[in-house]
């Protein structure tokens, strides 16, 4: 899939960068999203669950902020900040004839894009989600006692390369 994203880059001055970049914000928090949850989960699993709001807090404001910004990229009115409200006005103006000719096939593409950016940016806001709701069933389990939290650390195997 990302593969597609690059051979655009290359091909299609229109695509590439331009499709990629409103989607590194809800990326990167997806990222941050599950750094969070694995860390709130390696709290609780080492008995220190007394601990976990300083990983559950900054979870909550991430979730909060990026759920609310991927609603609005997507479903927001304004042509400026939502994808579809985007690809609806280049169809609107292709529709009544005042997109100009020559770049019709680039007005186009432009729709495409944002069709497909806001396809991703749902899929990465429930890959969040997912990855939140099956954590806190795993933290529900530990805290009352229906799951054994165990915690395993893979031994420390030195280099063997000289320093």
């Amino acid at each position: 899939a990302w593969g597609y994203f690059l051979l655009q880059g290359v091909v299609d001055p229109l695509g590439g960068i331009n499709s990629l970049w409103p989607l590194f914000g809800i990326s990167n928090q997806l990222l941050a999203t599950i750094a969070l949850c694995v860390s709130t989960t390696v709290l609780i699993k080492m008995g220190k669950g007394r601990f976990a709001w300083v990983t559950l807090a900054p979870l909550g404001w991430l979730v909060s902020v990026t759920m609310t910004a991927s609603w609005q990229k997507i479903w927001h009115p304004n042509p400026r900040i939502g994808f579809l409200a985007h690809a609806r006005l280049l169809a609107e103006q292709i529709a009544a004839g005042q997109a100009p000719v020559p770049r019709m096939v680039e007005t186009q593409r432009l729709i495409f894009n944002d069709r497909l950016d806001a396809a991703v940016t749902a899929v990465f806001a429930s890959l969040v989600v997912v990855i939140l709701a099956e954590s806190a069933r795993h933290w529900y389990l530990y805290a009352v006692g229906r799951k054994e939290p165990v915690l395993s650390e893979a031994p420390i195997e030195l280099s063997r390369l000289p320093a």
